[in-house]
């Protein structure tokens, strides 16, 4: 990559949640394999973010390229519209095995966000299947559910990325995030925001939409299974559909295959993306029950009002296929519980440094909650140049490594954590 290349991308491409005029800095990468980015001058850095949770076996894997090799022989992309083929099939059976037996109906779309936007419409058109107008979605403070507009909605409205849309964006309804944290006592106080919002409102919400026990961008607060349990009890009291969103937690990233396992409790419709596929490719699914599925498909309309164009891509349902062959290997515990204890054993102890609020573990996800905001364009630096890749937001330093990490790589990350920490020149 020549340098003209760089000046290119500084003054032409809009980066992920960065300026066109003051951009932040971005670095050069030209291959990746295992844990390992490769920068343009060579240096190899650890990657602790899995390409945003993605990346769960790491990079260039085996087994993921092999599959996209053999798929794109036959084919790259065909329409699924009045179309099927055999990766998506297969596909379909392995999620409808990996989850709950009422989870059995699939609709695959091309990225997390998309799956919110297809379950919102999935509860709408339910609704409207059954003669009643309902379109309120409930859901609780410090959420984050993806970058598109109905998505956007049940994202925190105050303290999100988005507050800027407020004014045009539909108006849900936000009980109290849970303070009953993970790995501490349940208060059963927690639940009453959200007891009293239902029961106010339970002729006007459509569903209800949660990360289960991980808010990621809402702060990585990690919330007590009893929260979950209580949820699922009021939505079926009051016959609501229950909606996960497991788009950043699916697939092993908090110990379990998926998050709501924590609290043995099942939802309606389940959203899941980002590690679906590896990390190799782009792919996501929103899963209903049998009862919601066929009352949408009996309604008046016949069918969903939903087609992404490319919706069951063969090479992403290839790749998928492949990563669900490697996690049914069962490798995927041992290793995240590897990656909790030396987390336990390593980062905790940065609690007691004075710069640190708290620090959180949970699975293969470290957080460490500064007192201050963090300066990203300094500290990013910092990072790399310590030959790690981090990315922190707002006052949040967490990491999120491939599975396949090992001790040392680990250690290399937290170590660069703490030298951080020890500088006032990345804090504001």
């Amino acid at each position: 990559m020549s340098q003209s290349d760089i000046l290119f991308d500084y003054k032409h491409i809009w980066h992920p949640y960065s300026s066109i005029v003051n951009p932040l800095p971005c670095y050069s990468i030209i291959s990746a394999k295992g844990v390992y980015l490769k920068l343009k001058n060579g240096k190899k850095i650890i990657d602790g973010m899995s390409s945003w949770w993605s990346t769960i076996h790491g990079y260039n894997h085996p087994i993921l390229n092999k599959s996209l090799k053999k798929q794109i022989r036959k084919m790259s992309h065909v329409m699924f519209g009045g179309i099927t083929h055999p990766s998506a099939i297969l596909l379909c059976r392995k999620l409808i095995k990996l989850t709950p037996k009422k989870l059995d109906c699939v609709f695959l779309s091309d990225s997390g966000s998309v799956s919110i936007e297809v379950a919102i419409k999935m509860l709408i058109q339910y609704w409207e299947s059954l003669g009643q107008k309902r379109t309120k979605i409930l859901t609780i403070k410090n959420g984050y559910h993806g970058d598109t507009f109905a998505a956007m909605s049940i994202s925190d409205p105050n303290n999100s990325m988005h507050e800027i849309y407020n004014k045009f964006l539909p108006k849900n309804l936000f009980a109290d995030a849970p303070t009953s944290s993970f790995h501490k006592e349940w208060n059963p106080f927690d639940i009453e925001s959200f007891r009293k919002i239902i029961k106010e409102n339970s002729l006007k919400i459509a569903g209800v939409v949660l990360e289960p026990i991980v808010q990621g961008v809402g702060g990585m607060n990690f919330y007590h299974p009893m929260y979950l349990k209580n949820v699922k009890k009021l939505c079926q009291n009051y016959s609501i559909p229950l909606v996960f969103d497991e788009i950043a937690t699916g697939f092993g990233r908090t110990g379990k295959l998926f998050a709501f396992q924590h609290a043995d409790v099942v939802p309606d419709i389940l959203c899941i993306g980002k590690a679906m596929t590896g990390g190799t490719i782009t792919l996501a699914a929103t899963l209903a029950s049998r009862n919601i599925a066929d009352a949408i498909s009996t309604s008046s309309r016949k069918c969903f009002m939903h087609g992404p164009t490319y919706m069951a891509n063969p090479l992403a349902c290839a790749a998928a296929n492949a990563n669900i062959k490697i996690l049914e290997k069962n490798e995927w515990q041992k290793q995240i519980s590897s990656i909790e204890k030396q987390l336990h054993e390593n980062l905790l102890p940065l609690i007691h440094h004075e710069r640190v609020i708290d620090v959180r573990i949970l699975g293969a996800i470290g957080v460490v909650e500064c007192r201050h905001f963090v300066n990203m364009p300094l500290i990013q630096s910092f990072f790399v140049k310590n030959g790690v890749w981090i990315r922190p937001f707002r006052k949040i330093i967490y990491i999120v490594p491939p599975y396949i990490i090992n001790s040392d790589e680990i250690k290399k990350l937290i170590n660069a954590i703490k030298k951080a920490l020890d500088n006032d020149v990345f804090f504001m």
